[in-house]
């Protein structure tokens, strides 16, 4: 067992900061993401689940554009563009089904 509190967080871009825990399968991030960071859009094979725990998120998913806010939840399917914005300081929880390897730091 681990406490998210006691793990290192790592900021992948500016203003992002991960933490990360990983199964055989997939791959689960704790994000800590301060108000006005942003995340170019991009995609990736992996199936992502977003759940926005506090704060809002500006998301673009396959060019729709949502404010998600506590409580929110979004499936964006394998290789679907999507980017981000934080309007507020935000915590967030992905799901990444299968497992994010770059995001296994030593």
């Amino acid at each position: 067992m681990q406490n998210i509190k006691d793990m290192t967080p790592r900021e992948v871009v500016p203003g992002f900061f991960g933490r990360f825990m990983h199964g055989d399968k997939s791959s689960l991030t704790y994000w800590e993401i301060r108000k006005g960071s942003s995340l170019p859009e991009h995609h990736h094979v992996h199936e992502q689940i977003t759940f926005i725990l506090s704060g809002e998120l500006q998301m673009t998913i396959g060019g729709v554009t949502t404010v998600f806010s506590a409580g929110s939840t979004q499936v964006i399917p394998s290789n679907v563009p999507h980017s981000a914005i934080a309007l507020t300081d935000c915590i967030v929880i992905d799901s990444f089904s299968p497992v994010r390897e770059e995001y296994k730091f030593q």
